[in-house]
């Protein structure tokens, strides 16, 4: 029955009566620990009986009057996104993929299908450095047709024999969810490299070596980067957050696990600008945060029990990103972080799992109805960079 409530309660979207049901989850929790160990007191029984009527009193009084209206006078805005436009070399493609995969094989190059959405700060940050900037302009230019395609669009796009759709139905048959979300295309017009999410332009020049030399034949991304990547770039900094754990399996609790090593370009931003940032410091207070070196060949035990080493572990979860995250509860892993996250994104990612939140929703239908919560509340939503 409290299950049931807490459901209808988070998609009503009241933020007064979420946290009157989370009280109300405490003191059932608290009545029922006491009670599995036989020592629920009348005192206790009477206190726990008290709160529940209270707080579904409040709960009704929530629901039924304006007091605690989740509606603000003032909606909230969505803040810090860019307007932007892919840059004019970008290939006027008929959106026929298979066409723009022989004409590129032809002249010896490859397609990129870059999955846009205007507003996106990843995506304007990510073609200013990288598509604009040189080198790196000239360099795609020289071995890419870049195709732009807006994951909300409704233009028709064929993009193999089995599939013509529009390109928002695209993306949700590739499961493209965020942006940017790039896609490297081989001669037989198979993907042969997708990149979620911004990378810096050293890291993002390594990718386009990658597929322009055609390296993916004879070895995999991960091992590729593992050998070309510069490791001087970064040195691992200490953190008050990190907890010097080797067993994962010991943890109680939501989990996360950060990978950095010495190639990592983004790894002080990461420090800086998100795990410093406070509201992110409030959702990540419930978690273990485990730092490891990528790099590392010293014995670790993962969430199951296994023993391993933090190079393995990075592999077997194929994070090639650095710093990736990745998110555990109750030795489950629920959210990863393949790119570099802006802060709201960040800390909505970690409110999802260490609220529980998982255990209803998917992310997708979470975000969506948790915006409308707070933007129906009054808060201002920023998506861009740390300030």
């Amino acid at each position: 029955m409290y299950a049931e409530v807490k459901n209808v309660a988070f998609r009503c979207g009241n933020p007064v009566i979420n946290e009157v049901i989370n009280r109300l989850g405490e003191v059932i929790y608290a009545a029922a620990l006491e009670s599995c160990h036989h020592q629920l007191s009348p005192s206790m029984m009477n206190i726990s009986g008290k709160l529940q009527k209270t707080l579904l009193l409040l709960v009704i009084t929530a629901i039924s009057g304006p007091v605690f209206t989740a509606e603000s006078d003032t909606r909230g805005q969505i803040v810090g996104g860019v307007s932007h436009a892919p840059p004019a070399w970008f290939k006027e493609s008929f959106l026929e993929i298979a066409d723009d995969v022989d004409d590129a094989s032809e002249a010896g190059r490859h397609v990129l299908l870059f999955f846009d959405l205007n507003g996106c700060p990843y995506c304007d940050r990510m073609l200013e450095e990288s598509f604009t900037a040189e080198p790196l302009s000239s360099y795609i230019q020289d071995h890419f047709d870049v195709i732009a395609i807006n994951i909300q669009g409704d233009r028709d796009i064929a993009f193999n024999e089995e599939i013509s759709v529009t390109e928002k139905e695209l993306a949700a048959i590739l499961k493209v969810y965020s942006t940017p979300a790039l896609l490297f295309m081989d001669a037989d017009n198979k993907t042969i490299v997708r990149i979620n999410g911004y990378r810096a332009p050293e890291r993002f020049r390594q990718v386009l070596e990658f597929v322009a030399t055609r390296s993916y034949q004879t070895t995999s991304l991960g091992d590729y980067l593992q050998a070309k990547l510069d490791r001087n770039v970064y040195q691992l900094r200490a953190n008050p957050l990190f907890s010097e754990v080797t067993d994962l399996s010991s943890v109680d609790g939501p989990l996360m696990v950060i990978f950095e090593d010495g190639s990592c370009y983004d790894c002080d931003e990461f420090h800086d600008g998100i795990l410093a940032h406070e509201q992110v410091r409030e959702e990540i207070a419930a978690f273990t945060i485990v730092r490891l070196d990528a790099d590392s060949k010293a014995t670790i035990i993962d969430v199951y029990g296994n023993q391993t080493t933090a190079a393995e572990l990075a592999r077997k979860h194929e994070v090639i990103y650095r710093p990736g995250v990745l998110v555990f509860d109750d030795g489950n892993l629920l959210r990863r972080h393949d790119s570099l996250t802006f802060p709201h994104h960040f800390k909505e990612s970690m409110r999802y799992v260490a609220g529980g939140h998982y255990q209803q929703f998917d992310y997708q239908t979470y975000s969506q109805q948790r915006t409308e919560e707070l933007l129906a509340a009054g808060v201002d939503i920023d998506l861009g960079r740390p300030r």
